[in-house]
């Protein structure tokens, strides 16, 4: 008599791991950086961007927020790199570079927690309203962000592309106009010197690129 065992592959079941490492961590970044915004004194979200949150005693919580999010956002690229390249014409439609966009977005996670956002608009108390003073870390973080925002807005053009391939034209739509609404919102922090309407803008669209990446990454541990 032969018995026959099933067993799962290693890598199957790390892959899976990843990708549900990406679903948390759009939630968890959100819940943590709204908590902070509602309970930390003198943090007004129509004025103060998530990134000021690094700066006085409790800074460390964005901090860690910060590289939290970023090593799972990274780890889970590289698992979504796996899954997008299995089978056949899907590797040559977004499978190489979608995955390395949104590892570029959790690297630029990972800066902005070494290069923390200057002080400014008021936040922390203490520091003058009108304080715009930039810093050798203040320019890293501009950076960070750049390097992030970019290989977001360029993950979702990629990965739109890669759903039209595979025909799923619902959720290529949402890829595009994430990137779309993601890019003008970007564009609108840095050309608006801060004000209230871009900022609130961007922190909708902070959710909404965080939306997208953690149904991008449930969608595909369905099929890891």
């Amino acid at each position: 008599m032969t018995t026959n065992h099933v067993t799962v592959p290693a890598a199957g079941v790390s892959t899976r791991a990843l990708l549900t490492g990406g679903v948390v961590a759009g939630p968890l970044y959100v819940a943590v950086w709204l908590t902070q915004a509602f309970t930390r004194e003198g943090f007004d979200i129509t004025r103060h961007p998530a990134s000021l949150l690094a700066n006085g005693g409790p800074g460390w919580i964005q901090t860690t927020n910060f590289i939290v999010s970023g090593l799972l956002v990274i780890a889970a690229a590289v698992a979504l790199r796996q899954t997008m390249r299995s089978g056949s014409s899907e590797r040559v439609r977004g499978g190489v570079w979608g995955p390395r966009l949104v590892g570029v977005y959790g690297f630029g996670l990972l800066l902005a927690a070494a290069f923390p956002a200057d002080p400014a608009a008021g936040f922390p108390v203490g520091t003058p309203a009108d304080y715009a003073e930039i810093s050798a870390r203040g320019m890293g973080h501009f950076v960070a962000g750049t390097v992030g925002f970019t290989g977001l807005i360029a993950a979702c053009v990629v990965i739109a592309r890669h759903y039209r391939t595979l025909g799923r034209r619902a959720f290529a739509r949402f890829s595009a106009l994430t990137g779309i609404l993601f890019f003008g919102a970007f564009a609108g922090l840095s050309a608006g010197a801060g004000s209230r309407p871009t900022i609130i803008a961007f922190d909708l669209a902070v959710i909404l690129g965080w939306t997208w990446l953690t149904t991008l990454f449930l969608d595909k541990r369905r099929t890891a």
